[in-house]
């Protein structure tokens, strides 16, 4: 299975870009998205920005991956 996960940009070094998700942040390769700019909402996937995506779709997207965490953390079976 393929997750994807929004994440804004913090801080960009050439083709690098410092992003973070839900409290977590991480380095991913931008140079798939060229036009990415510190701010952006990009999602990412298996290391790399693969699109830019606008900040309310990103902050929806979020949302469901909270909602899916806390219920993983709170038992609830996930496998209905």
């Amino acid at each position: 299975m393929c997750l994807a996960i929004p994440a804004k940009i913090r801080k960009i070094t050439e083709n690098v870009a410092e992003v973070e998700s839900l409290g977590v942040t991480r380095k991913v390769d931008i140079s798939l998205v060229p036009d990415a700019k510190v701010g952006d909402y990009v999602i990412v996937h298996a290391g790399f920005a693969i699109q830019i995506v606008d900040k309310e779709d990103a902050f929806v997207t979020q949302g469901y991956w909270e909602e899916y965490l806390e219920d993983l953390s709170n038992g609830v079976n996930q496998d209905k």
